[in-house]
């Protein structure tokens, strides 16, 4: 049996393939799963201290998907700033053997993105036209991308850095590359008015910053806007006005227990799971109406808070390996277990 080794390279050749509408199906069958508490193993993630690094491994299940497990390495220096290294290796169901291997630094941003999709098509009550993220790592690449992509209805799409550097500059430049008909703009932290500005315009909020303190006041927010929050990973972290949370009323997470909203009581917080239907084979999401809008009316800004799941890693490592297999794209190792 043969093993497939998927570099870079190759995850991103496959998953230009791969369109918006798969993506969002895709979450849902993973979102689904939760409430009912079966069909699904994703135990604590164990780590393990490196010389530089915390290595963290992640294994998962899905019964109608598959296994596998997640490597990521955190570096311990705050001035290491050359990504995080991670690795994926997905299991044949049949035999046991490692079917793939998989660089998964693309794909976690990409999972996190497409749950945040989701989220935004469920929560949001009208076509939004104008996109505001905070950050200019891979998280808010993704969340850029997949959300011009998913909403042909956005005309404007603002960039907020803490500092305007190279990564910034270079976002936007492959950005107005690839969407000529959107109107990019860029701010920093410290232009307090022009951010004032874009959010008060913005109909979405995505940020993803390791933040410690409000990135915006509340009351620049205007009603109806819908945020997607994928920064604020562990204590201490905190990136929009607490004020911001108790406009939302009803808080939406990927999972209760994964990411429970600090000052959040537990009867505020519902699972984007719970607001969409069991996915059908047309790759078309649907939303359980009565929830969204119970949702909706709960408060005057709605906030999906997400911290990612292993399960989204079994599910999209699943879904690049198998269109690369079908693509032929990667490197096959032949007799690997033999």
């Amino acid at each position: 049996m043969s093993l497939l080794v998927l570099t870079a390279q190759d995850v991103n050749t496959v998953i230009s393939t791969i369109r918006p509408n798969e993506l969002e199906h895709l979450m849902t069958s993973v979102f689904r799963s939760l409430p009912s508490k079966s069909g699904y193993a994703s135990p604590h993630r164990t780590s393990i201290q490196m010389s530089q690094h915390t290595a963290l491994f992640m294994p998962s299940r899905l019964d109608r998907i598959g296994t596998a497990v997640k490597v990521v390495s955190v570096p311990t220096s705050p001035t290491d700033m050359r990504g995080l290294p991670a690795s994926t290796v997905l299991l044949d169901e049949e035999t046991g053997r490692a079917r793939a291997i998989v660089n998964a630094s693309t794909l976690t941003a990409l999972r996190n993105a497409a749950g945040s999709v989701l989220a935004t098509r469920l929560l949001l009550a009208k076509p939004p036209t104008s996109l505001v993220a905070f950050g200019a790592g891979r998280q808010i690449e993704a969340h850029a991308h997949l959300h011009i992509r998913a909403f042909p209805s956005l005309k404007r799409c603002t960039i907020i850095n803490r500092t305007q550097n190279a990564r910034l500059d270079n976002l936007l430049s492959a950005l107005r590359q690839s969407y000529p008909s959107i109107t990019f703009d860029s701010s920093t932290l410290g232009e307090t008015e022009s951010v004032k500005s874009a959010v008060e315009h913005a109909d979405v909020i995505c940020t993803a910053t390791p933040a410690t303190a409000p990135l915006i006041s509340s009351e620049w927010v205007s009603p109806g806007t819908h945020f997607n929050l994928v920064g604020s990973y562990k204590q201490g972290m905190i990136e929009v006005d607490e004020r911001v949370i108790r406009r939302a009323g009803t808080i939406v997470v990927d999972s209760a227990e994964a990411c429970p909203p600090e000052g959040v009581h537990a009867d505020r917080m519902v699972e984007i799971g719970t607001l969409v239907e069991d996915p059908d084979c047309s790759n078309t999401v649907a939303p359980v109406s009565t929830l969204c809008e119970r949702v909706r009316m709960s408060g005057d800004v709605t906030v999906f808070k997400s911290v990612g799941i292993g399960l989204q890693d079994v599910a999209i490592a699943h879904l690049v390996v198998s269109r690369a297999e079908e693509m032929k794209i990667g490197t096959v190792v032949e007799s690997y277990h033999n």
